[in-house]
């Protein structure tokens, strides 16, 4: 399986409202309950007014479209990042996964996955 890098800085944040959101941005994941309504996005692109925010993520996409099928995949990655210390926030689409880490355990979290026998691109 191969993921590649994401080279760009994303932060996590939870938002009073949808209408808080600029939905004209390229790259963002939108989750709303009847509690919260959670935001990704890339932090050049994170609104001005947030409840919370959390800045200093980077990424992982899973390469290629993943069928429902498949079973434990974001089990196996998280787990090998589980065992190097590091966590996640996981996000996922239609097609495939995302994994973000804190920018800090970058380098530490591609060097785990390569290990483990992943191709990191």
């Amino acid at each position: 399986m191969e993921l590649k890098r994401l080279d760009d800085d994303f932060t996590v944040c939870k938002v009073a409202s949808v209408s808080d959101l600029d939905m004209g941005r390229d790259f963002f994941f939108i989750a709303k309950t009847n509690e919260e309504v959670s935001l990704v996005c890339l932090t050049a692109d994170a609104p001005e007014r947030t409840v919370r925010r959390d800045d200093g993520w980077k990424g992982f996409r899973i390469q290629g479209t993943l069928d429902f099928s498949l079973v434990g995949v974001l089990s196996k990655l998280s787990g090998i990042l589980a065992e190097n210390g590091i966590g996640i926030f996981a996000v996922s689409t239609y097609n495939t996964d995302y994994i973000l880490v804190k920018a800090e355990n970058f380098a530490k979290a591609a060097g785990a996955l390569s290990n483990a026998g992943y191709r990191v691109v």
